[in-house]
């Protein structure tokens, strides 16, 4: 069993190759009911600005998971920094206990800091990884990745970047008049923040989780980072889905406005 966070379809294809038991967190954070119970339980998420969503975190903290084995996988584009120690911490702050904690390199779809063409020509052996995770796991091996000296100067780096600003500062986009009013940006969100009115687009919830899902899924561009900190959109032409993974997977993953 498997609960996953997906924007971009990264997390979700990790999720796919990892296990068959998949359980959308957006799809289940508003259920009564969140205690689970199998033999292995995981949760595949991306991590944003070093973190786990704190979608993902609600979760961590609200369910009850019974297992004898718990573990972790965090997709990440360039930099985990001390993502390892943030979420072995979420963890143990909910009083769970992980077993194995592990890293995963894909495309890193963070707009404001890479090009989406240029990272589509890395190959970062994304299904390599997956395989000795995936060995791992089922041999249920007890092991939580090493976080550096590095990782954690580059998370007190970042830290003093965001200084005072709130939890969303990379979430500070805007739709312009490209916008058709299609409402596949109300589809993807996974926190149920944007709604169509008067057919065109509009941010109407305070809960963005800054997986930018909306930006990268909109067939018309629509949707532009505005420039924050001096970074500013590497290429607003180009955009990005896991190719493994169907626009309609993401929208059965987040949608919040299905009727």
């Amino acid at each position: 069993m498997i609960f996953y966070f997906t924007g971009t379809g990264n997390s979700l294809y990790a999720a796919k190759t990892l296990d068959n038991n998949l359980i959308s967190i957006p799809q289940i954070m508003n259920s009564e009911n969140l205690v689970f119970e199998d033999d292995k339980i995981g949760i595949v998420c991306p991590i944003y600005g070093h973190e786990m969503p704190e979608m993902v975190k609600e979760f961590i903290r609200k369910s009850e998971l019974h297992t004898d084995y718990l573990y972790i996988i965090l997709t990440y584009g360039n930099r985990h920094a001390s993502a390892v120690e943030l979420a072995k911490k979420t963890i143990e702050a909910s009083g769970k206990k992980a077993d194995y904690i592990a890293t995963l390199l894909t495309v890193d779809n963070f707009l404001p800091g890479f090009d989406m063409a240029e990272q589509m020509k890395i190959d970062k052996n994304v299904d390599g990884q997956l395989a000795s995770i995936k060995a791992d796991i089922d041999a249920g091996r007890h092991s939580i990745e090493k976080v550096t000296l590095m990782d954690r100067a580059a998370r007190e780096g970042y830290m003093k970047l965001v200084k005072h600003q709130p939890e969303t500062v990379w979430a500070d986009f805007e739709f312009t008049d490209a916008c058709i009013g299609c409402g596949i940006c109300a589809k993807v969100c996974p926190a149920g923040c944007i709604h169509v009115e008067n057919q065109k687009a509009a941010r109407t919830g305070e809960n963005c989780q800054s997986c930018y899902a909306c930006i990268q899924a909109c067939s018309k561009n629509a949707i532009k980072m505005k420039e924050l900190f001096g970074f500013a959109e590497k290429n607003p032409d180009v955009r990005y889905r896991n190719e493994h993974i169907q626009l309609s997977e993401i929208v059965a993953a987040n949608n919040q406005n299905a009727e």
